[in-house]
């Protein structure tokens, strides 16, 4: 394992690296405590003189582009993940460089699918030598075996724009997968064959790389319009046959949860928006497109109904559920990051009060502000959290990385962050002693609702007497947590792992807040 050095014990307990990757590192000091210095960074001037006046900059392949990028060993190559795990873009740009006998690329995606597992195949090839980026499933579970030579980086969506912006990854060459682009490079994702909702993931990667490559499977004369990427950023376009899978880009019908146990959490997460007060004239929340969310939705939504009650805006990744909301007149505006299924990309592409929005106004910590501290409430999962209210999401008891952080962390800064996860998983407690991965802060989780009951963080003492008289079972943690291990017959086993780093996660700020550790055999 290359560039590692010493190790401090930061603002959360947690034994973290001083330099990762070669790169000197500032431990985590506390939520809002770091404070950053310099100015943005920026991509090399470039001259229009450099590029054709009639503004067509198609090429004929993506290896062609390539080597007019001047690709070498040891550049970071980078990606985004709206086409999600129907995507062929990636591994296209990966097996070219590989082609051109490119070795130690870093790759950077925004996110990565089981889809991307191949990339395993290019790491044992010495072709790409590790990854930043969230490593889910197979490629995860290659890095908690200390299988990639370099460490593994995790990064929130608003972080990994915070740490383009901020100079702290430099992208050599970004490939921008486009359902819909001009010759110029103008590019949408709301249209067209492979349509997938926006493309604000790739905003940063085409503002700050130094150089830019959209693939489009449907090229269009100019203008592109609408267009989310702007060409005047963009060095080459290249036309392929396909750049995803439209069955696999989304999952075509996002279900709501079945489980009795899994509903209960979702009424109790309405109820408690309700009873608090958060649900009111012109609110605001988030929702994912897991079980639970789907379900809180639609019951928070009989409610809106109910007492007569708009939002102003929901947050989204968009699914059909938020749509119905915007469609039946409950909300004003849907503010989207990413669309999760196909009512949503068409929503997205037809509708003006359906806005695709980027992790720049959205997460993006190291700005002068941004959407998430604006959100009065947010409704999130995690894999454990614990008695003190840490959480995580990206491991799992056993040690093993297998997801990534999204926008997860950067929604902790809504006015009331919600956890809605059951007790426990496949009999593994989700409630625990101490997180295997400190994700977020105890200070920013307000309210763990299970099925067996809720409980509010002591420090929001607001949120405690906003419910007090109401029916829903509020309980402290630990009540829960022993009620649980009693069930399950005792505490769960603690993760086996050896002293050797394998992974950091970043927090909003750019400081680290943890490490992952190699599992054992």
């Amino acid at each position: 394992m290359s560039g590692m050095k010493d190790f401090v014990i930061n603002k959360v307990g947690r034994r973290v690296p001083t330099v990762v990757n070669g790169r000197e590192q500032v431990p985590f000091k506390g939520v809002g405590a770091h404070k950053p210095k310099g100015n943005k960074h920026g991509p090399t001037v470039r001259s229009c003189r450099e590029f054709p006046a009639n503004g067509d900059k198609r090429v004929a392949s993506l290896k062609t582009a390539l080597k007019k990028c001047h690709i070498r060993d040891g550049m970071v190559i980078s990606n985004h993940h709206h086409l999600r795990n129907g995507d062929n873009v990636a591994l296209m740009a990966l097996n070219a460089a590989a082609e051109l006998g490119v070795k130690d690329l870093m790759w950077f995606p925004s996110a990565s699918f089981p889809c991307h597992a191949p990339v395993i195949d290019l790491m044992d090839r010495g072709v790409v030598h590790h990854i930043e980026g969230s490593m889910n499933g197979p490629l995860g579970d290659y890095c908690s075996r200390g299988k990639m030579r370099g460490l593994g980086v995790l990064r929130s969506h608003g972080g990994r724009y915070q740490a383009i912006q901020d100079g702290e990854v430099k992208i050599d060459i970004a490939v921008i997968a486009a359902p819909t682009a001009d010759p110029f490079g103008n590019a949408d994702g709301s249209h067209g064959p492979s349509a997938c909702g926006s493309l604000g993931f790739a905003l940063a990667d085409s503002i700050y790389a130094e150089r830019v490559i959209v693939v489009t499977d449907n090229l269009v004369p100019f203008p592109c319009v609408p267009w989310q990427i702007q060409g005047n950023n963009v060095d080459f376009v290249v036309e392929v046959d396909s750049i995803g899978d439209p069955a696999k880009i989304v999952s075509g019908t996002t279900e709501i949860t079945k489980s009795p146990d899994r509903l209960l959490i979702a009424e109790y997460v309405a109820r408690f928006m309700r009873d608090a007060g958060i649900m009111r004239e012109g609110f605001s929340f988030q929702a994912g497109a897991g079980g639970i969310a789907l379900a809180f939705v639609e019951f928070l939504k009989d409610m809106m109904r109910e007492d007569g009650v708009r939002a102003r805006f929901v947050r989204g990744g968009s699914t059909q559920y938020l749509v119905d909301l915007l469609n039946e007149g409950l909300t004003d505006y849907i503010l989207d990051g990413q669309t999760f299924d196909l009512a949503a990309v068409e929503s997205i592409g037809s509708n003006p009060l359906h806005i695709a929005t980027t992790p720049f106004t959205s997460y993006n910590y190291h700005g002068k502000g941004n959407f998430a501290s604006m959100v009065d409430a947010v409704v999130l999962g995690a894999t454990e959290v614990d008695v003190n209210f840490n959480a995580n999401v990206v491991t799992h008891s056993d040690g093993l990385l297998l997801h990534g952080i999204g926008g997860w962390q950067n929604c902790l800064a809504a006015g009331c962050t919600v956890l809605a996860v059951p007790c426990f998983r496949d009999r593994i407690p989700v409630v625990v002693d101490e997180v295997t991965t400190v994700t977020g802060p105890s200070e920013l989780i307000d309210v763990v609702i299970t099925e067996r009951g809720i409980a509010v963080n002591p420090k929001r003492k607001d949120l405690l007497k906003a419910v007090r008289g109401s029916d829903l079972p509020i309980r402290p943690i630990k009540e829960i947590k022993r009620e649980v291990e009693t069930i399950l017959g005792g505490k769960p086993e603690k993760a086996r792992v050896t002293d050797r780093p394998v992974a950091v996660i970043k927090w909003v700020d750019g400081t680290v807040l943890d490490t992952v550790w190699q599992v054992e055999d």
